[in-house]
């Protein structure tokens, strides 16, 4: 790790500002036109401690007498990526919810959000209002889409560039906090998504003054960040505990890791892990870490050890939610192929020991072999969901999984990524069966624009012969304001209806299941070529939760599970009824 940190630090005095600039000459602080110069040291650091410099003054660097740029350690950018940099105290935000710990991962029930589509306003404390409606819903964990600073006022997130600053079109930091107070006190986790694979396209000033930032192969967004060299490292692992030390965030969901090259003897997943094991340990709060990973890497994954001391509680499993989408709408291109031949095969292999591939060749990715062996895994090691961002956005028309299948189809699905003791995720709106779709959308400017929205009609080429100019412009605030969620369907006859099962599901999850995933082990499942489905699992008190489903549209001649109590059945006519679910605990 560098013996030096981003960002300025207040001092007695004013404050000590920073840059790691190995290619500069010179570095000046720039404060109200006043230039500072910074002391060069061996080690490629520029420092000086400026006085009377206060909480609220902005400021820029200076890179050899002729280029200003923000300050990667920035905490806010009051006017978006290319303005000044402003000087944050975060040790003055009063918090409410002080005494709050977290909750243990076991309780954990994910909605996954974007900022500015949740609401009209599309603000941290217009979010605020919305979170009694998430508690009374049963869930637990609110994820919040990417914050860091993105360029213009519009973006999902994944093009930050000041990694330290959340985006100012959402708000100011301690509005931030404000959510995540109020969120607290009514028992909500947490979660931010954070990128470490790639920066965005505008605004990403680091090449100029410190180039060796970046190196190795390119990732699909950008060039490959070098994570051997310390600085570099500790640029991300510094943030990681920023996030959840400054803004007391629960859980950190690292996207594409796999996209990460693993570079240095040790890894820095692994590094980051630990210094965030850390803070939980000196804090004596629940952290928790998650991984999206295309790799399947089981090794990666524990999520029973606290406080985490190289490892992730979890990982995104896609695997389950290709098959599932293959299965409730018969799409088989791109990645979706390799779940085509027999998906509800797939759906077994997730419910009965985690992920589909488990170090068998996909067809898609060339018959490269992926995956890990993750039977042994505990079942709240996988985040299973039927939609997210990705699934619903990187769709050409970001159309939702409730306009391409049946709802009584989308209905058994929720019930049994629910109630099974894997942690739930949803999509905001999901709960309701909301039709808005969520297309991408973006704010650039000039050919990087343009770049973008040709790009766009390159990977959907048959889509735009097909749909034409029914296919949002990324670049069109249209596009954007299309993605709103849709509040008031919930107050809809079908959408009473589907908050009412949601809710019902949650209820029963936090009454039946909750109490016996700590120590739930996988058991066995399998389904037979009508489409019956049969599982159980060893739960933590040693009963065992079973599942029969008919997962198709045909009544299949089936004889009612007889073993233990039945917690949820929506069939009054036995298990043999189309899209049929029933859950029993038992002792055997």
């Amino acid at each position: 790790m560098s013996a030096h940190s981003f960002g300025p630090r207040l001092t007695e005095k004013g404050a000590i500002f920073r840059l790691w600039a190995p290619a500069a000459q010179r570095v000046d602080v720039v404060l109200s036109d006043q230039s500072h110069p910074l002391k060069p040291s061996d080690d490629g650091w520029f420092i000086a401690e400026v006085a009377g410099v206060e909480a609220g003054d902005t400021y820029r660097f200076r890179i050899d007498d002729k280029t200003d740029v923000p300050d990667p350690g920035a905490r806010f950018q009051p006017n978006d990526i290319a303005g000044p940099s402003q000087v944050i105290d975060h040790r003055t935000y009063a918090w409410r919810a002080a005494d709050w710990r977290g909750r243990p991962w076991e309780e954990t029930v994910l909605i996954e959000t974007h900022i500015g589509t949740y609401t009209p306003e599309g603000t941290y404390r217009a979010m605020i209002d919305r979170l009694d409606h998430l508690v009374a819903t049963g869930i637990t964990a609110l994820e919040l889409m990417p914050l860091a600073d993105f360029a213009g006022k519009r973006n999902w997130g994944y093009d930050g560039v000041l990694w330290y600053a959340p985006d100012a079109m959402f708000g100011r930091p301690e509005d931030l906090k404000a959510l995540i107070d109020e969120a607290h006190l009514r028992g909500l986790m947490m979660f931010l998504d954070v990128v470490y694979n790639h920066f965005g396209p505008e605004g990403n000033y680091l090449g100029l003054y410190a180039p060796d930032f970046f190196g190795g192969a390119d990732t699909p967004w950008g060039s490959a960040i070098d994570y051997r060299l310390p600085e570099v490292r500790a640029y991300a692992i510094e943030n990681a505990v920023a996030w959840l030390r400054d803004y007391c965030f629960d859980g950190l969901r690292l996207d594409a890791v796999h996209a990460i090259v693993e570079q240095g003897e040790i890894p820095m997943l692994h590094e980051l892990s630990r210094e965030v094991g850390k803070l939980a340990a000196d804090t004596g709060r629940h952290i928790h870490l998650v991984l999206e990973n295309d790799d399947n890497r089981a090794t990666l994954l524990d999520p029973a050890t606290n406080p985490p001391r190289g490892k992730y509680r979890a990982q995104w499993n896609d695997d389950y939610h290709h098959a599932w989408h293959v299965l409730l709408t018969g799409e088989d291109r791109g990645y979706y192929s390799d779940y085509a031949q027999n998906p509800l095969d797939h759906i077994v292999h997730a419910l009965g020991s985690g992920f589909a591939y488990q170090g068998q060749p996909s067809a898609h990715r060339a018959g490269a072999e992926r995956g890990e062996p993750s039977g042994e895994l505990a079942p709240a090691a996988f985040v299973n969901f039927l939609q997210n961002h990705d699934q619903i956005g990187n769709r050409a028309l970001g159309d939702r999984l409730e306009t391409l299948a049946r709802p009584e189809a989308i209905e058994a699905a929720l019930t049994v990524t629910l109630l099974a003791p894997m942690v739930p995720m949803l999509f905001q709106g999901e709960e309701w069966g909301s039709k808005v779709p969520f297309p991408f959308f973006c704010d650039f400017e000039g050919d990087l624009a343009n770049a973008v929205r040709n790009g766009r009609k390159k990977e959907f080429a048959s889509a735009y012969e097909k749909y034409g100019d029914e296919i949002p412009d990324p670049l069109d605030e249209s596009s954007f304001r299309s993605a709103f969620v849709d509040w008031g369907n919930r107050e809809t006859t079908t959408g009473k209806k589907r908050l009412t099962l949601v809710r019902e599901l949650l209820a029963l999850r936090k009454q039946h299941i909750v109490p016996r995933l700590a120590g739930a082990r996988f058991g066995q499942a399998e389904a037979s070529d009508d489409g019956l489905l049969t599982a159980f699992w060893k739960m933590g008190d040693d009963s065992r939760l079973h599942l029969t489903a008919n997962l198709s549209d045909k009544a299949i001649n089936a004889a009612p599970p007889s073993t233990g109590t039945t917690i949820w059945g929506n069939t009054s006519t036995g298990v043999g009824t189309p899209w049929s679910v029933i859950w029993r605990i038992g002792d055997r």
